[in-house]
């Protein structure tokens, strides 16, 4: 039987279960898509269990119960703040950090301090928790916060932190420009064209001497066109072309990456 052909009850039992980690969370996905009384309630059963494996199961459901249309949104939140002041695991403060990111349009001040509490916290897990659970929050606080953990030792939570500051938010000011400038060496790529996209998005124009590198060096991903783009940076098209018929004849480069490139130089020649 599939999984969508499972009962709620059934489901719940084998969520619980589950030690495969695409079954678990296709099972995740398909009671978040079933926002019943019946779901809500025995995703709060679990979170009162003991057992941190069944607490987060019911978070992991709650986070996104309903999808998009979240009929138990006030509730949702409510619990995971109250959850996030009492607990301790590592693991399980990550888990309501993400849950959160999934519910933080309408945080208040109150909520993002509490938030902040962990940003130094020594997992790195809880602080990638942090900077997803302030993603798009038009705050300063939560700005600063970004700001310091863009600086972070671990790959992942400087990346999206970068991610952060240079798409998610139009705030533009020189503390930020100046945290993705210090992104832009970055040892992880995605990293680096990450802080590469936001200046281009601000208009910075110091960093086509960037992006001219970066064609040069002919290592780089479609992020890198998104910059060019926005900037309108016609003086690239050269540059460009020689890395298409480059990645024409490279039997290693991916197709889409090719369609994408030849998109950016036909859009660039019509403007």
């Amino acid at each position: 039987m599939k999984i969508k052909d499972l009962t709620d009850q059934e489901l719940l039992s084998r969520l619980i279960k589950s030690r495969s980690g695409n079954t678990y969370w296709k099972i995740v996905s398909v009671l978040r898509s079933r926002p019943s009384d019946f779901v809500f309630s025995k995703c709060i059963e679990l979170i009162d269990s003991e057992i941190i494996k069944e607490k987060i199961a019911g978070i992991d459901v709650l986070a996104q119960l309903g999808v998009k249309e979240r009929p138990f949104y006030k509730e949702t939140i409510e619990i995971f703040f109250d959850l996030i002041k009492k607990e301790k695991d590592s693991k399980l403060l990550s888990s309501i950090l993400i849950a959160i990111s999934h519910n933080n349009d309408k945080l208040n001040q109150k909520q993002i301090e509490i938030i902040l509490s962990f940003k130094s916290h020594r997992s790195s897990n809880v602080r990638y928790g942090v900077v997803l659970s302030l993603l798009g929050l038009n705050n300063s606080k939560a700005i600063d916060a970004l700001i310091v953990l863009s600086n972070d030792k671990k790959e992942s939570v400087r990346d999206w932190a970068t991610f952060g500051l240079g798409t998610q938010i139009d705030t533009d000011n020189d503390f930020i420009r100046n945290a993705l400038w210090d992104r832009i060496n970055d040892n992880n790529q995605n990293t680096k064209l990450e802080a590469i996209v936001g200046l281009a998005k601000r208009n910075d124009f110091r960093i086509k001497e960037i992006i001219k590198r970066e064609l040069i060096d002919g290592e780089f991903g479609t992020l890198l066109f998104e910059a060019i783009e926005v900037l309108n940076a016609k003086e690239f098209i050269p540059l460009l072309k020689i890395n298409l018929e480059k990645g024409r004849i490279d039997n290693g480069i991916d197709s889409e990456w090719l369609i994408d490139l030849e998109e950016l130089i036909n859009n660039l020649d019509k403007k």
